[in-house]
């Protein structure tokens, strides 16, 4: 029995050393700021409109994805909390990427007052929906693009002087379109206030999932994507699409368009040739953006 009690005796001291350093510790943790965004930074409703602006040739994963979040979302109550409608120039059928027949719910004339916006990359944008993007946003809570859709975003002006993202093979262009945008590469996604960019594609599955958890909770979004069997974990990590953070280098061996940066094939794939070098390109738009300035995309390590 002594034994014991001095044993205990023994191993009192370290124990209470330990302590002793231990609650500065966790006192400097708890009072700490964290870098991690303000998880519930949207106010929840009973009903969040949630429009997504559409047309000829919109790629369907930036707006099926996001979609398909918001749908699946649903509240310990057991409520589904958005309202989603698509809107267009006209109602008529449009199609999207892939041949998909889209009848668009509304008009920019009579459409629902959203609290939040989804563009994805599509054709040219028209006057009317940029005028509607520009008056809705003033009253949004999140009007997000997907992929190219940046590039809509973009040209109501919205987006100058702020940050924000796009499908890493429309980096170039997209800098050199909007030099008053600060391009960041990289990022899954940014955020500025109740404007947010996502890379291309499944970026925008992401974004979506932030947008619940800005409004909901984390646990809410864990949830929805769970149910969703998305196991992706980009949506809690911003910069986690550092793999695009550094732009391909084109060899002679491996030539690349130099306007996207995808692979070519030279057998078939559009030409220019500029101060004595061939250049390949992936279509020809990208062959008539590169002649209209060579100099801004001829580069010593590109071509061949």
């Amino acid at each position: 029995m002594i034994v014991v009690m001095k044993a205990r005796s023994n191993l009192r001291q370290p124990i209470l050393t330990i302590l002793a350093l231990l609650i500065p510790v966790a006192i400097f943790i708890a009072a700490a700021p964290t870098n991690s965004p303000n998880i519930n930074s949207l106010k929840p409703a009973p009903s969040i409109p949630v429009a997504f602006v559409i047309s000829e040739g919109a790629v369907v994963i930036d707006f099926c994805g996001p979609w398909e979040v918001f749908r699946d979302v649903v509240l310990p109550s057991g409520d589904h909390p958005f309202r989603l409608y698509t809107i267009s120039d006209k109602t008529a059928p449009i199609i999207a990427g892939g041949g998909m027949k889209i009848v668009p719910d509304y008009t920019f004339a009579n459409a629902p007052a959203p609290k939040a916006i989804v563009i994805p990359a599509q054709s040219e944008p028209s006057k009317a929906m940029l005028d509607w993007i520009r008056q809705s946003t003033k009253n949004t809570d999140v009007t997000m693009s997907v992929c190219t859709g940046a590039f809509v975003l973009a040209r109501t002006g919205l987006l100058d002087g702020k940050s924000a993202t796009t499908f890493h093979a429309a980096f170039n262009t997209f800098a050199m379109q909007f030099p008053k945008i600060e391009l960041k590469r990289g990022a899954r996604f940014v955020e500025n206030g109740n404007l947010a960019t996502a890379g291309g594609l499944s970026s925008g599955i992401d974004l979506a999932l932030r947008v619940v958890e800005r409004y909901y909770g984390r646990d809410v979004a864990q949830k929805t994507a769970y149910n969703m069997e998305y196991q992706g974990q980009g949506w809690m990590n911003p910069d986690s699409n550092q793999i695009y953070a550094a732009a391909p280098v084109s060899t002679a061996e491996h030539p690349l368009c130099p306007v996207c940066g995808m692979d070519v094939d030279v057998a078939t794939a559009p030409k220019s040739v500029y101060k004595g070098t061939t250049y390949y390109f992936c279509s020809d738009d990208d062959k008539k953006t590169f002649d209209a300035a060579p100099d801004k995309f001829a580069t010593a390590d590109k071509g061949s």
